[in-house]
């Protein structure tokens, strides 16, 4: 498997490599192609090339906004067929992949972008984006953190207090408070709830939590990662750019086990229930009616204010922090997004313009009071929090507030990540489905740091 697997990606390293040497890609004539995936943020970055054109005569930028999946694929097939953009939004979960393979240029070779520092961004992020040569490959442009998302209604009708839900915590053992909870808002079809004798966890109405599929293809960012997190445990040796795996690890099984055990309870839905390949989001499920609450990420604020019920009033929606765990703490994956030039771009000076004004005061400004995302500057996050307190009443303290304390732990980014991701991505689903105990995650652990002697 493992040399069916690394197979394809040699054939697509020498596909990039061979698309490198041709024509070159991206704009002409002064004009810049920058892609992103996320339609709620195109009109802050639509502003922001506006003011970038005002202040570069002869330049300007072309906005390309592609679905997630479409995203991947288009640029994928761009490195392949020379028609890449000059700049485009990178992901920690592909960086690594796209930093082996070559394709893009290194910032601090270029004079727009050689003294981006990294302490103008929020601590630990900027780090992320370099390669293992040193090299900075990627300018921040956003973080994010999760947290609890919940229906304000359906803890009023289960009779639960918010203010609960600012200490709960949480053990692999019983679940502690956060799990009684959990059972209280889950509710079966007779009316029955989760803690109340009677109760059907086969025929569930709305489940207590949650879920978004079984985490494999991101380490569990809006599933587990808080709960593993807050066990202490972390995915590998170091990071970035770790070589080890901790998959066989007490603290990591033991999580799993009792995470997916919600779903045996009828407290989480099952694979089935929310289409684990390709899951229903938290925000449908709360407004569906399907969950009561819900991890998820700070990038969805704006899409959780927008939620309306069935008769198309606002569905009203809180947010609390995730539950302290054994450790004495609470947790939180942080990630971030950041703005990354393509080798193939005939102008990668002025992309580095580009790139550096993305990431500058002026325009982290723009996105901070479109109140979308939390941008990479301090003081720009301080402006995306008053503007949720001021227009949509909505504390998003308990994303900032992981930053604030401490309490966020980094994605991790290593080499050989699209092998990683085809050998977790299943084993994981498995877990979730039950026809595997997390137990099974030792065998695919030694896999994955089998993989690293082979190919590095």
């Amino acid at each position: 498997m493992l040399r069916k697997l690394r197979v394809g990606a040699a054939a697509l390293t020498m596909g990039l490599l061979t698309a490198c040497g041709g024509s070159a890609a991206g704009g002409a004539d002064g004009v810049i192609e920058y892609w992103l995936w996320d339609s709620g943020q195109q009109p802050g970055y639509q502003k922001c090339a506006d003011a970038f054109a005002r202040q570069n005569p002869g330049l300007s930028v072309r906005i390309s906004q592609y679905g997630w999946d479409t995203y991947w694929q288009k640029l994928t097939a761009g490195f392949i067929a020379d028609a890449a953009p000059d700049v485009f939004t990178d992901h920690l979960a592909r960086f690594a992949q796209f930093a082996d393979l070559k394709v893009l240029r290194p910032l601090d070779e270029l004079g727009p972008t050689q003294d981006i520092q990294d302490t103008d961004y929020q601590p630990g992020l900027a780090e992320l984006w370099k390669g293992q040569d040193g090299h900075r490959y990627g300018s921040p442009k956003d973080w994010d953190t999760v947290a609890l998302f919940y229906s304000k209604k359906a803890l009023s009708d289960a009779g639960v207090d918010p203010a609960e839900l600012q200490n709960l915590s949480w053990n692999p053992q019983d679940g502690g408070s956060f799990e009684k909870l959990v059972a209280h808002l889950t509710m079966d079809v007779n009316g029955k709830r989760g803690d109340e004798p009677g109760f059907d966890s086969h025929r569930v109405k709305t489940h207590g939590m949650s879920a978004e599929g079984s985490g494999g293809q991101g380490w569990g960012q809006t599933q587990w990662s808080a709960f593993t997190g807050s066990a202490g445990w972390q995915v590998t040796d170091k990071n970035p750019w770790g070589t080890h795996f901790n998959l066989d690890q007490p603290a990591f099984q033991d999580t799993l086990k009792w995470y997916f055990g919600l779903a045996r309870k009828g407290y989480l839905p099952t694979y089935a229930e929310i289409g684990g390949a390709n899951p229903i989001n938290t925000d449908k499920q709360i407004q569906s009616g399907i969950a009561a609450m819900g991890i998820s990420g700070s990038w969805m604020i704006s899409t959780f204010s927008k939620l309306t019920d069935e008769a198309g009033k606002p569905l009203e929606i809180g947010v609390a922090p995730t539950p302290i765990g054994p450790t004495g703490k609470r947790a939180s994956m942080f990630n971030g997004l950041a703005d990354s030039i393509t080798t193939l771009s005939k102008q990668p000076e002025n992309a580095a313009k580009w790139v550096k004004f993305l990431s500058g005061a002026e325009c982290q400004k723009i996105i901070g009071e479109s109140g979308v995302v939390f941008p990479a500057r301090p003081e720009a996050t301080e402006l995306a929090i008053q503007y949720n307190q001021k227009e949509r009443n909505l504390d998003v303290t308990p994303f900032t507030d992981q930053v604030k304390n401490k309490t966020t732990f980094l994605f991790p980014v290593t080499s050989n990540a699209a092998d990683i991701i085809a050998l977790v991505n299943p084993r994981m689903d498995s877990v979730y489905i039950g026809s595997d105990p997390p137990s099974s995650l030792t065998k695919v652990n030694d896999q994955l740091n089998d993989l690293f002697k082979v190919v590095g």
